[in-house]
């Protein structure tokens, strides 16, 4: 099993899942951790010549023009079954589902710390830190 938790430092989740520069792909077999891979994450700075409104309206990012760059965001981790994050936009939560990728919205911070609580069940998905 596969999990991506979005990162700039690999260290600790970034709190916006559009802006973050990697992925840490953590490898998971018999309930340990056997591998940890960085890997490139595209993010709103490779759309720069396209619109992203900062101001984000009710439904911003849930047309198919929002899924499609969603779906090249998450082009590096289609092997994985969950994406981590500590925020993230609406529009971006709806592409991950339908990719069959779940996403979770953590307040934790620390990379270990979360990889333990999603193993064991307990990472909480607070979907009210949706935007």
């Amino acid at each position: 099993m596969k999990i991506a938790i979005i990162t700039d430092d690999g260290k600790s989740v970034s709190q916006h899942f559009g802006r973050a520069t990697h992925y840490l792909v953590l490898t998971i077999e018999d309930g340990k951790i056997t591998n940890r891979e960085m890997r490139s994450k595209l993010g709103h700075n490779q759309f720069s010549g396209e619109s992203h409104e900062e101001h984000h309206g009710e439904n911003h990012g849930l047309d198919e023009e929002h899924h499609d760059k969603h779906a090249q965001m998450a082009g590096s981790i289609a092997d994985c079954e969950a994406v981590i994050c500590g925020g993230m936009g609406m529009g971006a939560y709806q592409s991950m589902l339908r990719l069959n990728i779940k996403p979770i919205v953590t307040d934790l911070q620390n990379i270990d710390t979360i990889a333990q609580s999603y193993f064991a069940g307990q990472l909480v998905d607070h979907t009210e830190k949706l935007h």
